[in-house]
């Protein structure tokens, strides 16, 4: 089946690529996609504000050590469920590329096919980044760069942990300039789009409220920041997926194995 992806593609690797498979699968597919980010990733978001990031804002000091710990495993479930949620929306965005749809339950049937696997890699990421940023920062930039492609091609090429990040070391060679102008552009447009929601919450009058308690129970400012975080979630998860796919064809070519093989 002929793919969507121009077969310029094959000789070049560009942001504009990339980003354009990332919209056109938001916009093939947006129940799945739009859906698994809400569910996956907003929702559970929205839930820590609701009824633990109130909490945390008020804790006094005596329970400082409880605070951060707390906060500590929040980070680590909040990122190991968009782990998830990107391992999803790989098997959406491979479908958009072959010319097809992906169902809301494959895409979540994909992301949890790996999904221990995925925690796995992810840990090991956080690791070795954050390890790389205590060594003046530069160095955990590198590290994401080289391995920013590890999570799809685990999902893709289900070839264990170690073999996703030598792979990912593999397909941005050669491309890592352009990939951390991508990634930078991502970082521009999601405080862009956190920027809109607070001139919204301001001319909204939300931002009036006497305390930051009182804003963060608000009705109003959870939907809003569930609406807003779904989009961000989505649209990373889908570019990053999208950059994957496109690496792939720039280094190997064009695949044609079957997606119900792939994912089977």
């Amino acid at each position: 089946m002929a793919t969507r992806a121009g077969s310029s593609e094959e000789q070049s690797f560009s942001i504009g690529t990339v980003l354009s498979r990332a919209f056109g699968t938001l916009g093939d597919n947006p129940i799945a996609t739009f859906g698994i980010a809400f569910l996956l990733g907003a929702v559970p978001q929205s839930l820590y504000t609701y009824f633990i990031g109130a909490t945390l804002a008020t804790a006094d000091r005596s329970s400082t050590v409880g605070a951060v710990a707390v906060s500590i495993a929040s980070f680590v479930i909040f990122l190991l469920l968009s782990m998830l949620v990107q391992g999803a929306l790989v098997r959406a965005t491979l479908a958009y590329a072959e010319g097809q749809r992906a169902s809301f339950a494959a895409c979540v049937h994909a992301g949890l096919a790996v999904a221990v696997p995925l925690i796995g890699l992810t840990l090991l990421l956080v690791l070795g980044v954050v390890a790389g940023f205590i060594l003046l920062v530069v160095p955990g930039i590198m590290l994401y760069i080289m391995w920013s492609v590890a999570a799809p091609a685990l999902v893709v090429e289900r070839n264990g942990i170690f073999a996703a990040f030598s792979r990912s070391r593999y397909l941005t060679k050669g491309a890592r300039w352009k990939i951390f102008g991508l990634q930078f552009l991502l970082l521009v447009l999601v405080w862009l789009l956190t920027a809109v929601l607070g001139v919204v919450m301001v001319t909204s009058g939300m931002m009036s409220m006497a305390t930051a308690d009182a804003l963060a129970l608000s009705p109003l400012y959870l939907i809003s920041t569930a609406i807003t975080n779904t989009l961000i979630i989505a649209f990373w998860s889908t570019t990053q997926a999208s950059l994957y796919t496109a690496l792939r064809n720039w280094k190997d070519g064009p695949q044609s194995q079957d997606l119900a093989d792939i994912f089977a």
